[in-house]
Parts: structure tokens; sequence; C-alpha cells
């Protein structure tokens, strides 16, 4: 009987662990990921027109000071995008840009402008 007791306890925590193999995947896949530095450089065209010309202003919808975001933290620039994205904050360019980031591409050109100098 103590063989049998201590079968099934063991075939418990086996089947327990195999589910968490199996889910343990399925989950990670849902999180984003750590942002990619060589996958941004596919997607910083869209920044670098502002962004990369040191005391730009823009014109539109008014005279607008354009910030460097190279070397910023990269925290800050996820949280800067997602704001844009959920309308948190609002310029009209920014808004559009940030709208059509995934998660992912979010966290690559944040990940891609943190470690410029």
């Amino acid at each position: 009987m103590k063989s049998r007791t201590s079968m099934k306890c063991k075939l418990y925590v086996l089947s327990v662990v195999a589910s968490c193999a199996i889910s343990g995947p399925a989950w990670a896949a849902d999180a984003p990921s750590a942002g990619n530095v060589q996958n941004a450089r596919d997607k910083i065209s869209m920044c670098i027109g502002c962004h990369g010309i040191p005391g730009y202003k823009a014109s539109f919808p008014e005279l607008y000071h354009v910030p460097m975001i190279a070397g910023q933290n990269a925290k800050y620039i996820e949280a800067a995008l997602n704001e844009y994205k959920k309308g948190a904050r609002s310029h009209p360019t920014m808004d559009a840009i940030a709208g059509s980031l995934s998660d992912q591409d979010i966290a690559d050109l944040a990940a891609y402008y943190s470690q410029l100098k």
C-alpha cells in the first residue's frame, strides 16, 4: 500500500511538472520580449527625421522643440511611446507613429535609442 501511495504521489508531481513545461513556453510567448537593437534598425526611419537633428523644431501644429532621444533611458522611451499610443500624451505626428507600433516595436526602439550616445 505504501509503494502505491508513493507511486501516485510521484505521478501527480510528474503530471504537474509536465503541464508546467508544456504551458510555460506558450505563456512566455505572450509576454513582450526585451528590446532588440538589431531589429530596431529597420524601424528607426520614422524617428530620425525629427529626433536625429540637433536643435530641430517642428512647426506643426505649433512651433515645437523636438527632443533628442539618443541616450535616453529605455523605460522612459517605452513609457512615452505608450502614452502617445494610448492618448495620455498628444502630438499629431507622435500619435500617428506610436499608434502604428506594436509592443515589440516600442521595446526595440527603446533599446536602440537608449544605447546611443
